[in-house]
Parts: C-alpha cells; structure tokens; sequence
C-alpha cells in the first residue's frame, strides 16, 4: 500500500474519534445528559478530551513526521476499545440506546460499530507486516 493511502486511511479514522465523536456527544444526550450523574459526565468529557488529544499526536505523526506505523497503532486502540467495549456491553449494563429505545444506525448497523469497524480493518492493513521466513 503507498505512502498517500496509508496516510488517508490513517486520517479518517482520526477524524472519526477526534472529531465526528466529540461533535455527537457534546450535547443533551451525552455530555449535558441531566439522567447522567456529574460522575459520569467527568468520564465522558476525559475520553473525549483524552481521544482528541491522541487523535492530534497522531495527525501530528502521520503528516508532520510521516510516522505511520505508531499513528495507526494509537488509531487502532482508540476505535478497538470502542469495538471491545460495544462486545462487553452486556457484562457491565452498557447499551448503544438511548433513554427512549432509540439508536443511531446506518444500513441497520450502529453507527459506532460501523464507523469504527470499518476504521479499525483499515487501519489493520495499513501496518506493515514483517515475516521472518524459516530457513
């Protein structure tokens, strides 16, 4: 895969967690939720943060040192941790629904399971794999 591909790939999911997720969570359903506890909203609001903030360090990489391998790495971590998260969900009472049943999907998929599964296979491919062959 080339370098410009590689890079594109990267920045998508970025742009994903950086910032689509932040734009869809600051707001009366997450972040200013009044059933969420201010516990709550603390974490909401750090992995937010958090997220953006690794979603900058790696945009920095990718562009500014052309560092991919380690940019797609943080990349895959964050959009993962969402995946396995999602797969938990039923061990610690998570849901992907609203207070009033309804869930954000695409083609009857969750858009967060969408969006990220397709960013983390992405990004699968895009580092580079080195076999040691047996001699």
């Amino acid at each position: 895969m080339n370098n410009h591909k590689t890079r594109s790939i990267i920045t998508f999911s970025i742009l994903l967690y950086a910032i689509v997720v932040p734009f869809m969570k600051i707001n009366a359903t997450h972040v200013f939720n009044p059933n969420w506890t201010p516990h709550v909203r603390i974490h909401e609001v750090w992995q937010l943060i958090t997220n953006s903030g690794i979603g900058l360090f790696s945009i920095w990489l990718v562009w500014g040192k052309n560092e991919t391998k380690i940019s797609a790495i943080l990349s895959l971590l964050v959009t993962g941790g969402f995946l396995v998260a999602f797969m938990l969900q039923e061990f610690y009472g998570g849901s992907m629904k609203y207070l009033d049943g309804s869930e954000k999907q695409l083609l009857g998929i969750n858009i967060g399971v969408l969006g990220f599964g397709i960013a983390f296979i992405l990004l699968l491919i895009t580092i580079p794999i080195k076999k040691k062959l047996k001699q």
